[in-house]
């Protein structure tokens, strides 16, 4: 049995059928960060995985670290929402693997489908995106409500029993990861005021008392002088701390919260470096030449540390995993794989 036999079947296949969901890891310093992430289950079930690319590992590197991390899957007005704590293993030591799998993951998205679109000239420039870290993680406490508007009650919890075994990272490479080459980011007030401008979701996210940093949807995102005013559901799995509001993945403002039943306080320190494919999603498949360059030079210096040679594209779409055609037939019955910022 996996966790997946403990949850309605309504909530199991939220899990199983999201393209996005929100993902967090807890930096060096302490801090829950947010940015979300495709999610695709593994095939026996017993962990839920996603992949950061190796051009912009940092996520990776934190899970390794920490291995605490904490997920979001939300739907429409009526469906579940589903919080997850787990632990991550980290898998990095066969990117030619990662590769093949994330194609067979994301093969039916919009982006890939053959159907609609020319796999070759896709795939030839976007080989910096699809070379992989892949990151796995077992649910340790699962938490869900009927729909958003439950979430003023306290969710149905699922915990792992005692004596469970989690997975354990691949070792780290050795060296340092190379710095950054994004831009720092433009003065906080400017990231947020471009969020709201947009209407962008915004989720606020920090540690619980099982160590987990948990995303949770804001219903409201007022800017102030020194940060923001935010209305929460009335049941939350913190009680404020150091924390993070990303919108989408593309603003992500670090800081310190403050609540007071479903209202909460949060001055802005900093914001996070704007990645340029979380700016601009058209970026993703077809960077700008600049943008690729450094992509790949970061990638390779990722695969100097490894040892490992630059993964090859398959010429050839491959068959999709049982997982990535569930997701393509329930996408019709949810709101479509438009919209989808991801990292």
């Amino acid at each position: 049995m996996t966790y997946l036999d403990h949850l309605p079947e309504r909530v199991g296949n939220l899990i199983r059928s999201r393209f996005v969901c929100e993902w967090a890891t807890i930096s060096k310093a302490g801090v829950p960060i947010n940015s979300p992430l495709v999610p695709f289950v593994s095939e026996d079930l017993e962990t839920i995985d996603c992949a950061t690319g190796l051009a912009y590992p940092v996520k990776a590197e934190r899970a390794r670290r920490n291995p605490h991390v904490g997920m979001l899957f939300e739907g429409g007005a009526e469906d579940p929402v589903v919080s997850v704590g787990g632990f991550a293993a980290v898998r990095d030591s066969d990117l030619q693997a990662n590769l093949e799998r994330y194609l067979c993951e994301e093969i039916l998205t919009t982006m890939l489908d053959p159907a609609t679109t020319d796999y070759a000239s896709v795939t030839r420039h976007a080989l910096s995106y699809f070379t992989r870290i892949v990151v796995c993680v077992k649910p340790a406490v699962v938490r869900w409500w009927d729909s958003p508007a439950a979430m003023d009650e306290p969710p149905t919890e699922w915990r792992a029993p005692a004596g469970t075994v989690f997975p354990q990272s691949d070792p780290a490479p050795p060296g340092k990861m190379a710095r950054a080459p994004w831009q720092e980011a433009p003065p906080w007030r400017e990231i947020a005021a471009s969020a709201i401008s947009r209407n962008a979701p915004g989720h606020l996210t920090l540690t619980d008392a099982d160590g987990f940093p948990l995303p949770t949807r804001a219903r409201s995102v007022a800017l102030t002088e020194n940060g923001f005013d935010l209305r929460l559901p009335e049941w939350l799995p913190w009680s404020g701390g150091k924390a993070t509001l990303s919108f989408e993945g593309a603003e992500i403002l670090v800081g310190n919260v403050s609540l007071c039943g479903s209202h909460a306080k949060m001055t802005v320190d900093r914001a996070l470096p704007l990645l340029p494919l979380m700016a601009n999603p058209a970026e993703i498949l077809h960077p700008k030449p600049e943008t690729r360059q450094a992509l790949m030079d970061r990638i390779a210096h990722e695969l100097e540390r490894r040892g490992a040679q630059l993964p090859v594209m398959p010429e050839s779409p491959p068959e999709p995993t049982a997982g990535a055609q569930f997701r393509a037939d329930a996408a019709f019955g949810y709101e479509g794989l438009s919209g989808i910022r991801e990292e």
